[in-house]
């Protein structure tokens, strides 16, 4: 498992896919940029050293994150992305 550093989250991102039984049905359509947080880093450090937590996310949160942002993590099977925490653009409650 991943464990992010910093202010970085991991999302495990949100799939085009669809299983039924051993059929895979895909849609054409873009997946929006959706994921569900799997981990949180400690936050980020101040010039003075002081430490200021991500606020507002937690892991299980469903979030919308900036086109674009992050680096794409694999394993096995699911996909994983690392961005920043001001890459957050909202929770989906």
């Amino acid at each position: 498992m991943l464990k992010p550093l910093n202010d970085y989250l991991v999302l495990e991102k949100a799939s085009g896919e669809k299983k039924v039984g051993s059929i895979i049905l895909t849609s054409e359509k873009k997946v929006a940029n959706v994921g569900t947080v799997v981990a949180l880093g400690s936050g980020r450090k101040d010039e003075k050293g002081n430490l200021h937590p991500i606020e507002g996310l937690k892991a299980g949160d469903k979030v919308v994150y900036r086109e674009y942002s992050g680096t794409d993590y694999e394993d096995g099977e699911k996909k994983y992305l690392l961005i920043k925490a001001e890459d957050v653009l909202a929770v989906i409650e």
